[in-house]
């Protein structure tokens, strides 16, 4: 720990610790949580082992479709799996988001691709990559594999959302359990 002492007009003195990071931060890190050069980078290789394990994609198999909610979609399918990206292998939780509003499970059953509307990804990810949120990765794609963005065009990857009051981790912090996923609590 590095500490330094400023001097107040000589009134007072104050110590002001700096804990050293883990891991080192970039410029673009420090500024920017999600969406970044190496977010994107690691969206695009995780979209290709999804793709490779068929588990998103135009080869992608199918499970039960039941009734979604908002912000994820009308309809849903969800896919719990380990996944190997870049040489880690970790827990992958996929989650196929259908619409428009009104379309059922049916409908989407019998034409998923028609009705496909995103694709959202949790990814654990290695030790230390994000120990606040329990090292998951996030990523929303479109069906296409392209990332979705947000209103200020952000690009939806990485830990997005982080410190926000909305968005993927303040929502999935609030789920039960420890494992950030609602639905399941689950120790790795």
């Amino acid at each position: 720990m590095k500490l330094k002492q400023v001097s107040l007009g000589g009134i007072a003195t104050v110590i002001i610790a700096a804990a050293l990071v883990a891991h080192p931060q970039t410029a673009e890190t420090q500024t920017q949580q999600f969406g970044g050069v190496d977010d994107l980078a690691y969206a695009d290789a995780l979209w290709a082992a999804l793709a490779q394990a068929k588990l998103a994609g135009p080869e992608a198999m199918h499970s039960h479709f039941y009734e979604g909610t908002e912000p994820h979609g009308f309809v849903l399918e969800i896919f719990d799996s380990e996944l190997s990206v870049n040489g880690h292998t970790g827990r992958v939780i996929v989650k196929n988001n259908y619409g428009p509003q009104g379309v059922d499970a049916m409908d989407v059953a019998n034409d998923p691709a028609a009705h496909l509307a995103a694709v959202t990804v949790m990814f654990r990810r290695e030790a230390g990559y994000d120990t606040d949120n329990k090292n998951w990765f996030w990523a929303k794609y479109l069906p296409n594999g392209s990332l979705d963005q947000n209103p200020a065009g952000m690009q939806l990857a990485g830990r997005v959302a982080k410190g926000a009051d909305q968005g993927c981790i303040a929502c999935h912090s609030a789920a039960p359990g420890e494992d950030y996923l609602f639905g399941t609590d689950r120790a790795d």
